[in-house]
């Protein structure tokens, strides 16, 4: 197997400035940790962008689905900002035989505590063992984007059981 991994920035990379006291969306930190984990088998890291998904657009979006449709790749991890996340799979849903899914932080993975490298692991063990389709992993849950909605007070995602 070879897994495409797609980043388009979102909290999972960010770094912070301290001349600006600011966050901003850094290189990718996927491919290090992987690197890292001593995984067996073969990874592609593709940075698309590096955007605060607040930042994203339609147009963002659609190039996203683009460059993983034109992919041969059959399975697609996706690094994105939480906040937009389901946004962006729904777009994703549709695209035939691939499995793909999504995966974030709320935490940058610089930070000594971060939840995206549990997220990270666990997409890569998802990707690997669900059905073609789109998905959204995140803290230890598989989520359906169509049925899927981010609690920002609560800080974490949950099925919402309206169809959207």
């Amino acid at each position: 197997m070879t897994l495409k991994i797609y980043t388009t920035g979102g909290t999972i990379d960010k770094m912070y400035f301290d001349a600006n006291s600011a966050f901003e969306v850094g290189d990718p930190q996927i491919g290090e940790l992987i690197d890292q984990s001593a995984v067996d088998f073969d990874f592609e890291v593709i940075p698309l962008m590096r955007k605060d998904s607040l930042e994203l657009t339609d147009e963002d979006r659609e190039s996203i689905r683009l460059a993983i449709s034109k992919d041969p790749a059959e399975h697609v991890l996706v690094t994105h900002g939480t906040d937009t996340m389901v946004q962006t799979a729904k777009v994703l849903k549709g695209i035939q035989g691939k499995t793909i899914v999504l995966t974030g932080s709320l935490q940058p993975l610089r930070f000594r505590v971060s939840d995206g490298v549990f997220n990270i692991g666990f997409a890569v063990a998802a990707v690997q063992l669900l059905a073609p389709g789109v998905y959204i992993a995140m803290h230890g849950r598989i989520f359906d984007p169509s049925r899927t909605v981010k609690n920002v007070e609560a800080q974490r995602f949950e099925e919402n059981r309206i169809e959207r």
